[in-house]
């Protein structure tokens, strides 16, 4: 017979901490997601456990902005701790499915409910069309092909050249044909309606294993690129699978005394009043700058080589303009916790707290990103967001030149985020391309580049 378990007690542990003020709370949930992140960075899991029990306490994924994002951050480094045992964690996430029709909903809200897709469009067809005046014979290689919106308003648009359509042909990247296919019938629907003379040409590939020859790009033919938050997971390619040694930061406090003299703004402000004396990168601090010291990344610069190697008039990319490719642990949590703090003040600002739209974004769509971000290494840890700068430097390195934004594609971005009617969202030009913001913290970037022979 087996011992009858004892009912979980329902007396917490900490009975101070139902007493915190909100952005007390606020306070003391960074200050344990870090302390968190230094025990596990440094083995010491019983104290790692002991804080997790503590943000249990605290943390809610339906609760405000602070409550939910420590929800997730605690969640990803719970399971950063269970891979250490590979079979307890293989068991524990045995009958876990994930379903791709359910992971496209959740990006199409990503898209509906937010503006930086709209944004990225608008300005990326921008560059194609201003690319492609006067030619007769236009391709356009989308290396994610899983939203046909960004293409049936560039197909409108081209219908309504003065000089006269061009002849289209669209290559759909995509590892599921079921998604091309999908794309194939909406855009040829479009292109028919308009009388505009189309062609959609399936590409079934992981973006890793593409081969160029497959893309069939034809001698006469004008050639564009549409990369939208793609690159960023090739440099997973060239990451060894063997976990890096993680040494603990230290100095990373909380000056907790302060919660009670101030008043409690985005939780981006509650963020800069905990980690100001701690390790608090910000868009100036030295780890955004240092190119010269960039590790070399075979799979990434000899795909951009292969790119290069097309001959396009435009290749147009969209990133995420944060550096979560950090080596530590304790680099990664800080930045991501700026960067996705932002993203949930967005969806705070966008959606009532009990939307099951918003939990379905924050869990399925923002929830995995952080997870991959704080709990893998290796080839396992694909979102390697990094730095405007630096995706400049590996452009150019490639044989890219920068094409410039015109004041046309930014004046079309700035009524669109003003149809928004939200002070937060803002628009900013960096050397020719790109920043969109919430505040002032960088989200995702947009450049334009051409062969440069």
């Amino acid at each position: 017979m087996f011992p009858t378990p004892s009912p979980p007690s329902l007396i917490s542990p900490y009975p101070w901490l139902k007493d915190l003020k909100p952005e007390e709370r606020g306070l003391y949930l960074i200050h344990l997601l870090i302390t968190c992140a230094n025990h596990v960075a440094s083995g010491s899991l019983e104290n790692a456990n002991i804080a997790l029990d503590q943000i249990s306490h605290l943390a809610s994924p339906d609760g405000d902005t602070m409550q939910r994002i420590a929800s997730y951050f605690s969640e990803a480094l719970a399971d950063r701790i269970l891979r250490a045992w590979p079979g307890v964690y293989k068991a524990f996430r045995s009958t876990r499915m994930p379903v791709l029709a359910e992971e496209i909903h959740v990006r199409k809200m990503f898209f509906e409910f937010l503006p930086f897709m709209k944004v990225a469009f608008v300005i990326s067809n921008q560059a194609i069309i201003e690319a492609m005046e006067g030619e007769k014979m236009v391709h356009v290689i989308d290396l994610n092909a899983t939203e046909p919106t960004q293409w049936c308003a560039l197909i409108r648009d081209l219908s309504a050249r003065p000089e006269g359509p061009p002849h289209l042909r669209i290559t759909g990247v995509h590892q599921k044909r079921e998604v091309l296919e999908q794309t194939a019938h909406v855009l040829i629907e479009e292109a028919e309606k308009l009388d505009l003379p189309f062609q959609f040409h399936p590409v079934v590939s992981k973006l890793e294993d593409l081969d160029v020859e497959k893309l069939r790009v034809k001698t006469g033919e004008a050639l564009a690129i549409s990369s939208i938050m793609q690159l960023h997971t090739l440099l997973a390619c060239d990451a060894g699978g063997n976990r890096s040694p993680l040494a603990p930061m230290k100095g990373v406090g909380v000056q907790f005394q302060r919660a009670a003299h101030t008043n409690q703004g985005t939780l981006g402000e509650l963020l800069e009043k905990d980690m100001v004396n701690g390790y608090s990168p910000s868009i100036d601090s030295p780890s955004s700058s240092p190119l010269s010291s960039m590790p070399s990344s075979p799979k990434i610069d000899g795909y951009l080589s292969a790119l290069w190697g097309l001959s396009p008039k435009v290749m147009v990319v969209t990133e995420q303009d944060s550096d979560h490719n950090g080596k530590s642990l304790m680099e990664r949590l800080s930045e991501s916790l700026y960067f996705y703090a932002a993203l949930f003040d967005c969806l705070e600002s966008a959606l009532p707290r009990a939307s099951i739209e918003r939990l379905k974004m924050e869990k399925m769509l923002f929830g995995e990103e952080i997870k991959n971000i704080i709990a893998c290494e290796g080839g396992e840890r694909r979102q390697r967001h990094e730095r405007l700068e630096k995706w400049n430097q590996r452009f150019e390195l490639a044989g890219f030149g920068n094409v410039p934004l015109s004041y046309y594609a930014m004046l079309q971005a700035k009524r669109l985020l003003q149809s928004y009617n939200c002070d937060g969202y803002k628009i900013k030009e960096d050397n020719g391309c790109v920043v969109i913001c919430w505040q002032d913290r960088p989200l995702l970037s947009v450049s334009a580049w051409r062969n440069r022979r």
